[in-house]
């Protein structure tokens, strides 16, 4: 066979090269949204799977805002209120410093340890510290600098110990062939992506448990059952799709790696995952809302953390009820000749991780930023070409979760499922962190 790979991305190395040199000031959170982006892109290029990702903005966001908050003295720790942090770094009060300068320290410090590519970390860093160090006193921007990464390291301290490593290398999970179990689907099958998932150490909830939505319908061959009324209904609704709901399934794929099969031919391409959208549509509130940097930092953080959580309350359930996929039931069942219109993912259905996820960043984002907050979605144009405009958070996350069923590749009742769950994971970050 032969593979011919196509990456949706710029080198990262390009990207950190070209990116504009402006003068930072401390409170510009500009160089925030720049260093997100940064790690999107690299996120894309790493191919990271979704949940590893949010994982990845948890920690570099937090880091970053327990070192900018003290441009505020009123901005209180977010990570004091988690679970098994350290106790974090103060700045000393005889020293100067530039808050934003060790805010980016802190952020890259997380990022050059829990991603791959160290050289374009190096890169984004060196970049970002270039006008700084034009601009502040060579004891100040040492300082700074140095604060930064005290920050980081005590971040990590927590990264260390939250079971990632310890779930690496554990046996792949290949599915069964049990009645309503699910098996890895075409066109790739998958071994099953983060069956462990749940043993992460979450950053708010009490258990990956905490919100458990109970079992889905039962698997039944009855034609009658409410398990073949689902099946019927993506089916169905595949088979029907305007243009309006291929653009939506589309638009909220945010399938980090797509495999596209052509008899004897095979290509990949790279997008955001579904956390880097809402982390760029956290960007985009910022931006529109003029937030100052610290309200940018924690903005961040909070999304990063909902969306972490999120992850784990899903996963968690994925793989405690290992539900089976509509395409499997749907070949089997009712039409063998029938796709969906994305690709289906490489882990059980119940619950819709779309849903769960939106669910809690859009609850986060609505208490920061208003119920009523209209914005123009442009997080992904430079990956897929599409815009879209929502009036509220909460409307672009139920078309992000209603895109599933478009797409082929979640029951109506998983998607509602998750979003309720999300809602419930997402209040209850601000609970815990505000």
């Amino acid at each position: 066979m032969r593979v011919l790979k196509t990456f949706s991305i710029i080198f990262l190395f390009t990207v950190a090269c070209n990116q504009e040199k402006t003068v930072n000031r401390a409170d510009d959170p500009e160089v925030l949204h720049r260093n997100e982006k940064n790690l999107t892109e690299l996120i894309i290029h790493d191919i990271f799977s979704p949940p590893v990702a949010s994982r990845i903005y948890t920690y570099t966001s937090l880091a970053a805002h327990e070192a900018l908050r003290h441009i505020n003295s009123s901005e209180l720790s977010i990570v004091a209120k988690l679970k098994n942090f350290p106790e974090m770094p103060q700045p000393d009060q005889n020293k100067k410093y530039d808050f934003m300068l060790a805010a980016s320290k802190a952020f890259y410090t997380v990022m050059f340890n829990i991603t791959f590519s160290k050289d374009s970390v190096k890169k984004f860093e060196e970049n970002t510290y270039a006008s700084f160090k034009q601009n502040l006193s060579k004891e100040e921007y040492e300082n700074s600098l140095a604060f930064g990464e005290a920050v980081g390291k005590a971040v990590m301290q927590r990264v260390a110990t939250d079971n990632y490593k310890e779930t690496r290398g554990m046996p792949k999970y290949i599915g069964t062939d049990e009645d309503g179990k699910w098996r890895p689907t075409a066109p790739d099958y998958l071994d099953g992506t983060e069956p462990y998932w749940s043993m992460m150490k979450s950053i708010t909830l009490d258990s990956s448990g905490q919100f458990d939505p109970g079992p889905p319908p039962p698997f039944s061959k009855d034609t009658a059952s409410m398990f073949y009324k689902m099946n019927k209904e993506v089916y169905e609704t595949g088979k029907g799709l305007t243009k309006e709901q291929k653009d939506i399934a589309y638009f909220w794929d945010d399938n980090p790696f797509v495999s596209h099969h052509s008899g004897h031919m095979m290509f990949n391409t790279k997008k955001q995952t579904p956390g880097g959208h809402w982390m760029g549509i956290t960007a985009i509130a910022c931006r529109k809302s003029n937030a100052d940097a610290v309200k940018t930092a924690r903005a961040y953080a909070l999304v990063a953390v909902g969306l972490l959580d999120g992850f784990i309350s899903c996963w968690a359930t994925k793989y405690q009820y290992n539900y089976i996929r509509p395409i499997t039931i749907i070949n089997d069942w009712i039409d063998k000749n029938w796709e969906p219109y994305l690709q289906t993912p490489p882990f059980p259905e119940y619950t819709s991780g779309h849903s769960t996820i939106t669910g809690s960043a859009a609850t986060i984002l609505t208490a920061l930023f208003g119920e009523n907050f209209s914005f123009h979605d442009d997080a992904d144009k430079e990956y897929i070409g599409m815009e879209r405009d929502f009036k509220s958070f909460l409307q672009a996350a139920q078309e992000a979760s209603v895109s599933r069923l478009y797409g082929g590749i979640h029951y109506r009742l998983s998607l509602d499922t998750g979003a309720d769950v999300g809602k419930k994971v997402g209040n209850h970050v601000l609970k815990v962190a505000n």
